[in-house]
C-alpha cells in the first residue's frame, strides 16, 4: 500500500487496516513455521505496510496536538 493511499483514508479506516495487517502478519508467520509460505518476502512487506500506517496515524496525532 502506498503512503498517498493511506493519507486519504480516515483515522478509523487506518486503525482497521492496521489491525488487519497485524492479523495477516500473524497468519504469515504461522504459515512460515509450518513451511507453507510461498512468498518469503511477504512478511517483510507487511511489516513495512504496518510501519506506514503507524507513521500516518502518528503524524495525524501530532497535527491535532498543535
Amino acid at each position: 500500500m502506498k503512503a498517498h493511499e493511506l493519507k486519504i483514508m480516515s483515522t478509523e479506516e487506518l486503525e482497521n487496516e492496521l489491525e488487519s495487517l497485524k492479523e495477516n502478519l500473524f497468519n504469515q508467520r504461522a504459515r512460515s513455521i509450518l513451511g507453507q509460505l510461498e512468498d518469503t518476502s511477504l512478511p517483510a512487506k507487511i511489516r513495512k505496510d504496518i510501519a506506514r500506517v503507524k507513521t500516518v496515524l502518528r503524524t495525524r496525532e501530532i497535527e491535532t496536538e498543535e
